[in-house]
């Protein structure tokens, strides 16, 4: 595994094979995809730390989606990567609709875990919120923050029979930096709609019965919007919450394995 390091936004690159570039959410990082490694053995995977995020934490200036897809598209260019598949998780999933509008030719397939367009009207006041009791209580305030979506975003299943998901998901929120964190609230409350419309790749949804960010009647009018998609399939996971990958893991590898052999050649 190679680690670059790119006006400080790190990304991991591994294997050899088709590219699959995958984009984590809102307090994720690359390690929100080491449960799908086993899908995709066979392919170069590319794993990125967005700004502000895990081991990108220090990079400078404001945070968006457009500089977040600026960014993935910059770094395609310096890695050698011209097209690739996008597996993009809750925030990473917006990321992934806008970078397959502002460049379709890099865009092979989507896999979306987690996914919505944005974040509802009603969750943008309480996202700003958030941002500002990271930005202002630090430490303190990212503890809070942990627990309480510890709480929201898991499956009473998963929280129930899954210490080690329950875990990594306190441990990756715990470990964001408040301010970069507060800035990463503050992108995901001002992203609007990418014109999905106008996308060609075939895209898989997968999202959780329990999923309370991207309830499956959300997902299932997100992909009635997909008009110019190849294909498209939406996944429903029982007894899953919102950190799909984390919670299923064997069933969001299997949806991706089957997804990625059926498009290898698109």
């Amino acid at each position: 595994m190679a680690l670059h390091i790119v006006d400080r936004v790190a990304v991991e690159d591994e294997g050899e094979g088709d590219a699959v570039f995958c984009v984590h959410g809102l307090g994720g990082s690359s390690n929100t995809f080491t449960p799908l490694m086993p899908a995709l053995a066979r392919q170069r995977v590319l794993r990125i730390d967005l700004p502000g995020s895990g081991r990108s934490q220090r990079a400078e200036g404001g945070l968006s989606i457009a500089r977040f897809v600026e960014t993935l598209i910059s770094l395609c260019t310096r890695l050698g990567v011209q097209r690739a598949h996008w597996v993009g998780h809750s925030m990473g999933t917006i990321v992934c609709q806008h970078l397959a509008v502002a460049a379709p030719k890099l865009v092979r397939s989507r896999a979306l875990f987690g996914p919505l367009m944005t974040p509802p009207e009603a969750a943008r006041p309480a996202l700003r919120a958030r941002a500002e009791k990271a930005r202002s209580e630090g430490l303190a305030g990212m503890h809070d923050i942990s627990t309480a979506l510890v709480g929201a975003s898991l499956s009473a299943d998963s929280r129930q029979r899954l210490p080690l998901a329950v875990a990594f998901v306190r441990e990756s929120l715990m470990r964001q930096d408040g301010e970069a964190y507060a800035r990463n609230c503050e992108a995901l409350a001002a992203a609007q709609p990418a014109a999905v419309d106008a996308i060609r790749a075939p895209v898989l949804l997968v999202t959780g019965d329990e999923d309370g960010v991207a309830p499956p009647q959300a997902v299932r009018a997100f992909a009635d919007k997909l008009h110019g998609a190849a294909s498209k399939r939406v996944a429903v996971l029982p007894r899953c919450g919102h950190w799909t990958p984390i919670e299923r893991p064997e069933d969001c590898q299997r949806e991706l394995r089957e997804f990625l052999a059926a498009n290898k050649r698109g």
